[in-house]
């Protein structure tokens, strides 16, 4: 408050016009003009003072409400990062905002912030991540069962080792005898249930390590045995050689590179994956309901929480649901709790 003050003091000195600089013609409507601006400067100062004072007073109040957000809502990731680097990303920006950790809340052991995400997208895709907070972390495995919306773009005449534009070229063949009546004709065979390959650059896991991990250290990996998936629908948006356009709306467990690959099998070439972008994943679309980055502060997602209340039944809330196989590590640290627990294909994980 005193420095609100003494911001209105300063400005107030300067309230009277100098005569000398106002012509007398202008009389009293030039004094007074000159006097409303400058009240109105001492006061846009004034509040910008309060407002730098209130915002210190108010980091206990943020963080307070920080801690007592929960549920499930969406973020937009970009190209580049992981799913995990992305929620470590998220996490600091709402722990900086709310000033924590600060010495008040160093006493508060008991305090936790669960934040997690359900459903990893590939470093190299974008799109829609859903993520859950506080007692909404209960509910991502749900996520992970639904249903998820994909828009691909592929390469036919190269197959990488990773299946898509990241990894290393394997082989090369030819494709200009391949038509759009002939991708569009076996797109049959790649929907409703199917049986599919994983690729061996995933999250799957052998002897507790991601063969992802063994593949990057040059060890030798086995493929995984063919498992069922579920293809919901599956169409052609577009033909440019090389490059073909598919929409996937698929249930969890599906990988797009593999389907990419496979077609590429298909038509006597190979192919592999050139950009990704989930667009929906459950009931959440990347259009209406993921925050870009802009967004990630704790008043906007406690508004995104309330809007995507109604997204989910209200049983589902109340689930608490657990992965058929999980492994989960509890590292404590002052008041914040860090968990990560991961099903065998998609990951939930928890900080």
């Amino acid at each position: 408050m005193a420095a609100a003050e003494a911001a209105a003091a300063v400005v107030s000195s300067c309230l009277k016009p100098d005569p000398a600089l106002v012509p007398e013609s202008a009389g009293t409507a030039a004094a007074t003009a000159a006097t409303s601006s400058a009240m109105a400067a001492a006061a846009a100062v004034a509040a910008a003072a309060r407002t730098g004072s209130e915002a210190r007073v108010s980091k206990p109040a943020l963080a307070t409400k920080l801690l007592s957000l929960s549920g499930v809502f969406a973020v937009h990731k970009p190209k580049g990062p992981t799913s995990a680097e992305l929620l470590n990303r998220l996490k600091e920006k709402l722990l900086a905002e709310a000033g924590m950790p600060s010495p008040e809340w160093t006493k508060r052991k008991k305090q936790t912030l669960k934040i997690g995400h359900g459903g990893t997208l590939d470093s190299a895709a974008r799109g829609v991540l859903v993520v859950g907070i506080g007692r909404g972390t209960k509910m991502l495995t749900s996520m992970l069962s639904g249903s998820k919306r994909y828009i691909a773009i592929g390469e036919l005449g190269k197959a990488t080792d990773t299946l898509d534009s990241t990894g290393k070229v394997t082989e090369e063949k030819p494709y200009d005898k391949i038509t759009q009546e002939d991708i569009e004709s076996i797109l049959q065979k790649f929907t409703g249930n199917i049986m599919q390959v994983p690729p061996l650059y995933s999250a799957l896991k052998k002897d507790g390590q991601r063969l992802s991990a063994l593949m990057k250290r040059g060890e030798e990996v086995e493929a995984k045995p063919a498992r069922p998936v579920t293809v919901y629908s599956l169409s052609l948006q577009k033909f440019q050689p090389p490059f073909f356009t598919l929409d996937v709306e698929c249930g969890g467990g599906f990988y797009i590179r593999s389907l990419v690959s496979d077609i590429g099998k298909e038509l006597s070439s190979c192919a592999n994956v050139l950009e990704l972008t989930r667009t929906k994943q459950g009931p959440f679309t990347l259009e209406e309901h993921a925050l870009p980055e802009d967004k990630w502060t704790i008043d906007d997602i406690a508004q995104s929480l309330e809007r995507c209340s109604s997204l989910f039944p209200a049983e589902l809330a109340l689930k608490k649901s657990k992965p058929e196989e999980s492994n989960e590590q509890v590292l404590s640290c002052e008041y914040i709790t860090l968990n990560e627990t991961k099903g065998e294909d998609d990951v939930i994980k928890t900080l």
